[in-house]
């Protein structure tokens, strides 16, 4: 198996409420729940859904202001499923400082 990329959030402890989508499946993962216990501790709010699942999605992204995408390279073209979620859910605003070639 490759070893796992490690992931870089800029910002994450800024006041800013921090949101982490995950699976029901692996929420009630045995082998996750310290990890889960330590994201609640450190004030993450965990919102169950799936990039597969459209509704789940929508209803996530609905709850925050910005949107990063960490998937792994084996789920990069999926991430116009994220895509699709942000524009229906329409409270997601790109900045051009942010991202110079908008998707939106």
């Amino acid at each position: 198996m490759a070893e796992k990329s490690k992931i870089l959030v800029i910002g994450g402890t800024a006041g800013h409420p921090t949101f982490a989508l995950v699976r029901e499946s692996t929420a009630s993962n045995p082998e996750k729940s310290q990890l889960f216990e330590s994201f609640k501790s450190s004030g993450v709010t965990l919102l169950y859904g799936d990039i597969y699942d459209h509704n789940s999605l929508v209803k996530a992204i609905k709850k925050v202001d910005i949107v990063i995408s960490c998937v792994g390279t084996e789920q990069l073209t999926d991430q116009v499923k994220i895509i699709a979620a942000i524009k229906e859910a329409g409270n997601i605003k790109a900045s051009p400082y942010l991202f110079p070639i908008s998707i939106f």
